[in-house]
């Protein structure tokens, strides 16, 4: 795995997402949906993840479980502090659970979840003053080219689905005529 090493934190956020945009791009590639994460520790990416629930029929292998499982593995502990992980898109209420047991200190996501986002679009555990652990999140990194992957893979989902059923009623309309 190649290393992204740490330097001015702007540009470093940026490079970071970017290694999660590689990420969700593989999920598309294996028609999932196009979520992709890393974790950081030290400026080292040390873990990666993409969106596999339907392929693996596992409900919660969003992109950040992933990630965080591969990170756990990696250092050889569940605990993840000092770690950063970095996610295309708003991570949901299970992901942001799963980042706060691990002790991940910060979460940076690109694009917004209107629908179960978890840091602020529908609800925001992390502004939660009664948890024991606080997993610091910042949002908006390259967000429009994380919401534009997703926006692309949904409108491609959508003409393949009017494809299948134009071509469905053409068929039903070619029996109607021979029967």
């Amino acid at each position: 795995m190649p290393e992204v090493q740490a330097g001015d934190l702007a540009h470093d956020r940026e490079a970071f997402m970017r290694e999660a945009l590689v990420e969700a791009q593989r999920a598309w590639d294996l028609g999932e949906v196009p979520v992709g994460a890393v974790v950081v520790k030290d400026g080292v990416v040390i873990a990666r993840g993409f969106n596999q629930p339907i392929a693996g029929h596992d409900p919660t292998a969003h992109a950040e479980i992933v990630a965080l499982r591969a990170a756990a593995q990696a250092l050889g502990n569940y605990r993840l502090p000092g770690c950063e992980l970095y996610v295309t898109l708003e991570p949901c209420v299970m992901c942001s659970g799963a980042m706060m047991h691990a002790r991940v200190a910060k979460v940076v996501y690109g694009a917004r979840d209107p629908k179960t986002g978890a840091a602020g679009s529908v609800v925001d555990l992390y502004a939660s003053a009664q948890l024991n652990h606080h997993t610091q999140a910042v949002g908006g990194v390259l967000d429009e080219e994380c919401g534009k992957l997703l926006k692309a893979f949904f409108a491609s989902r959508r003409a393949a689905s009017r494809a299948a059923r134009a071509e469905r009623e053409k068929e039903q309309d070619q029996e109607q005529e021979l029967g």
